[in-house]
């Protein structure tokens, strides 16, 4: 059996220590004699022998037999203040005294070794934790969380009324409390806070989240120092502001049928792409209307959104914007606020301006000829179109139709690819706010998956499944307080957004009835 002796640095005194084992059965018991100023503290078998030497600070250690009648002996001798005497067996076995500063040095070899299993478990940690969004980093000595902070934060931030610890782990320069949620979570999260803030003010941040390995309640503290916004090397307007001026160009583009068979010709054509301004216009409102539904629900819930980057597409014209998160999100309700508002504005603009499609005639007289067929590739514009329609869509025939429909399916489009349920996009974090973290991955994995095989298809949905996996897979960045559901209303639009990103993007299965050509 190896024994480790660590000397804390407030240890004084003049010690010796007799150790009493029994041999038989290797139990290493200790009992421990204090002095005047010592609270009494006495396990059975063996004790802690005080002495002073005027000299030097020594510490020795003894090995006894235990023997019957032994307890009573020291019981007394307990009573009188006395100290047994050691047995001539034991005092034969006294080995030679052990200097203090010999076992300080132990002691610091021992904490050093601790200090760098502490470090290997924050790794640990930090891994599998529940703040996949931090990234982790290097943090000086001066901005990592104190022990006597970390003392505060459990015996008075924390409580029984709140969320009661039973464990911590480090976490980067932050720590990771485990235990009970009491309440509500989204009441126990301001309790907390508060007091967090009464006694550090704005030193350090909480967030309230679901420990992915055992789905049950984590408190994390971190210092704000280490949740600095990440910077581009790149202004954010100019990159914005580039993306932009390209994606006006594919829309003017994709709206100039005699350009797309021949892109190489478009610029000895450049007067051409004026023909695309109308259709151009009209899906860059719906996108532009998404937008601004994105950042009205964030000025109303206090999250704060960078510049837009409008993404390009020779396709479709466009795959909408990203746009970031700039501050913590408080908690999954806002989420889905700001996540859902500018699909249901893309989409209540887009089915507006495609049923005034389908009942206004062509301002020429001829419009758009296409074939009935082409309403079999989205299950909404197909359904629309048949009843709207009636007879007059029949299968295998051309058909001519207002080119607004186009225009708007283009829109309702865009705003359908950015409902899927994966990464970042609108639909993943809809779906994160709907249903949690771990449920939002399955959903983008599976997503993904399905994008990948339509793209042996498709050649939007092979573009789209490239800039989803390289710029939007996420993970989410984490939220304040992520483990309260959001309300039953805000729930039915989450629900509402995911279902037409489905209609919009599912193929209409019912056949049209085969007839003579007719025109609309």
């Amino acid at each position: 059996m190896n024994l480790s002796l660590a000397a804390p640095s407030s240890f004084r005194g003049n010690l010796l220590v007799p150790l009493s084992r029994c041999t038989s059965c290797l139990e290493l018991d200790l009992r421990i004699q204090h002095s005047e100023g010592f609270r009494h503290l006495r396990p059975r078998w063996s004790s802690f022998k005080l002495i002073r030497n005027p000299r030097r600070r020594v510490i020795a250690c003894s090995v006894t037999e235990p023997h019957n009648g032994s307890d009573e002996k020291e019981k007394e001798a307990d009573k009188n203040g006395e100290t047994l005497p050691l047995e001539d067996s034991s005092e034969q076995s006294i080995p030679p005294p052990v200097d203090a500063e010999q076992i300080n040095e132990f002691s610091d070899e021992n904490k050093g070794q601790s200090d760098v299993q502490n470090m290997d478990d924050s790794n640990e940690v930090a891994s599998g934790s529940p703040l996949p969004g931090v990234k982790p980093q290097k943090l000086d000595e001066a901005i990592k969380i104190p022990k006597e902070t970390i003392e505060i934060l459990k015996n008075q931030v924390f409580g029984f009324d709140t969320f009661f610890v039973t464990s911590q782990d480090p976490y980067e320069g932050g720590v990771l409390f485990k235990g009970n949620l009491r309440g509500q979570a989204a009441k126990s999260y301001d309790k907390i806070s508060k007091r967090l803030k009464d006694k550090f003010g704005d030193e350090y941040k909480l967030f309230l989240l679901v420990n992915p390995e055992d789905n049950m309640p984590v408190a994390v503290v971190v210092p704000r120092t280490t949740l600095q916004p990440e910077t581009t090397a790149v202004p954010e307007w100019f990159a914005a502001g580039s993306f932009g001026l390209v994606t006006v160009f594919t829309l003017l583009l994709r709206n100039v049928p005699s350009l797309q068979s021949d892109l190489l010709s478009t610029f000895d054509n450049l007067n051409l792409l004026k023909d695309g301004l109308p259709g151009a216009l009209v899906t860059a409102l719906i996108l532009g209307v998404h937008e601004l539904g994105h950042f009205l629900a964030a000025k109303d819930t206090g999250v704060k959104l960078g510049v837009p980057y409008f993404v390009p597409s020779w396709q479709i014209g466009s795959f909408g914007a990203i746009t970031r998160i700039r501050n913590i999100v408080p908690n999954r309700e806002d989420l889905l606020k700001v996540a859902a508002a500018g699909p249901i504005a893309g989409y209540a603009l887009g089915l507006l301006l495609l049923l005034l499609g389908f009942i206004l005639p062509p301002s020429d007289g001829i419009g758009v000829v296409v074939d009935a067929s082409v309403f079999h590739e989205s299950f909404l514009a197909g359904g629309i179109a048949k009843l709207l329609l009636g007879n007059v869509l029949k299968e295998g025939t051309a058909i001519s139709i207002n080119p607004l429909v186009i225009w708007a399916w283009a829109g309702l489009l865009i705003n359908a690819i950015n409902s899927i349920p994966a990464g970042e996009l609108d639909g993943g974090r809809i779906s994160f706010a709907l249903w949690g973290r771990k449920a939002s991955l399955r959903f983008t994995g599976v997503s993904i998956a399905l994008l990948g095989v339509s793209s042996l298809l498709n050649d939007v949905a092979f573009y789209w499944v490239v800039l989803i996996f390289f710029l939007q897979r996420g993970p989410i960045a984490p939220l304040s307080e992520e483990i309260t559901d959001p309300g039953e209303k805000y729930v039915a639009i989450g629900v509402t957004v995911l279902l037409l990103g489905l209609l919009v993007c599912l193929p209409y299965p019912f056949p049209f009835t085969e007839e003579t050509l007719t025109s609309f």
